[in-house]
């Protein structure tokens, strides 16, 4: 009688994620780790259910890509994603694969639908944004040995799989360095409210070049919300009506800018005049608001693009004689000086 995954699991006294990954050549699987799988596989006559074989062969030929629009008042589309889903879909397509969205509602955190996809084997790899620092999804792909890469980075899953991310960190200390070389010390940070890791490296960077420039990290001065416009104008008014108000605000999130400015002009204060403001990151919005914002721009059609060769690069059928490797990179962001700063 053939085996089960199970009872591999069991014979080796290893989790049938290590049992998966292993069976299926990922290259956070040592050598010596694999080999034992694959003799005890031959020993216990184990034999893959059809959905098993299906996901190693590739024969979906689909990428799936988990989307959660921003809550709130975007109705316009995801100016983030498009250019960037543009690059991902043409690296797919040149090894024959579709790129399928798998599209959350506004503040669901998507388990569910990802559940969904693995079980039933929609597609051959799943690719994850919006990553958090306990990221429940990466731990669940983990342990399920299902091929996957982020577009961000997370504390969660040893660090064990594909990412590409922007140095958010960096950036909130350019724009901390940029801001106290035109004369402003105090200086407000905000950021989503959600648990999300690229708000938290970037507070970490505006903290470390606030500490290094000698100035004073006031708590006052940071604030978080929902990131959309609503959140960036409800939260910009509490930064301004502290005991000693900022000169200068560096926005997380674009949308969060233009709710913040807003609000600033309700106030009767103009970025680029009575405040600075600059943006983390740039889109079309922060180009054509009146004034311009100050951002740092992320290379968006080529971020794309090689977030696919990443993730194509860590599967067998597709990763070349070297065999599986797992990549994980992180790229600048370009300083684009307009008029609000």
């Amino acid at each position: 009688m053939a085996s089960s995954i199970h009872d591999l699991a069991r014979h080796l006294n290893i989790s049938i994620g290590t049992v998966s990954r292993a069976l299926n050549g990922r290259a956070d699987v040592n050598a010596e780790t694999r080999q034992r799988v694959l003799d005890a596989a031959r020993l216990l006559n184990y034999s893959p259910n059809q959905s098993g074989r299906n996901l190693r062969r590739g024969t979906t030929h689909a990428v799936a890509f988990m989307l959660q629009p921003h809550p709130g008042d975007q109705q316009y589309g995801e100016p983030f994603f498009i250019p960037f889903l543009s690059g991902l879909q043409a690296a797919l397509a040149e090894h024959g694969l579709d790129l399928i969205i798998v599209m959350g509602a506004p503040a669901d955190y998507q388990q569910e639908r990802l559940r969904r996809v693995v079980e039933t084997r929609r597609a051959d790899a799943v690719l994850l944004a919006w990553t958090r620092r306990e990221d429940d999804r990466i731990d669940y792909l983990s342990r399920a040995g299902f091929p996957f890469a982020t577009l961000g980075r997370s504390q969660s899953g040893d660090e064990t799989y594909p990412s590409l991310d922007l140095d958010f960190e960096k950036a909130g200390a350019d724009a901390v360095d940029r801001l106290v070389a035109r004369g402003h010390r105090r200086i407000a940070a905000i950021r989503p409210s959600l648990d999300l890791t690229f708000g938290y490296l970037f507070l970490d960077g505006y903290r470390k070049a606030l500490r290094r420039h000698g100035i004073h990290i006031d708590p006052e001065l940071i604030a978080d919300g929902f990131i959309n416009e609503a959140g960036g104008y409800a939260v910009t008014p509490q930064v301004m009506r502290s005991k000693d108000p900022p000169t200068a605000i560096i926005f997380n999130n674009d949308a969060m800018a233009l709710g913040g400015c807003k609000a600033l002009a309700e106030m009767g204060i103009m970025p680029g005049q009575g405040i600075a403001v600059m943006v983390i990151v740039d889109t079309p919005l922060c180009r054509y608001f009146s004034p311009a914002l100050t951002a740092f721009r992320p290379a968006l059609e080529p971020m794309g693009r090689r977030l696919g060769e990443i993730l194509l690069a860590s599967l067998p059928a597709f990763a070349g004689p070297t065999g599986p490797q797992t990549i994980r990179e992180v790229w600048p962001l370009e300083l684009v000086a307009r008029d609000s700063d």
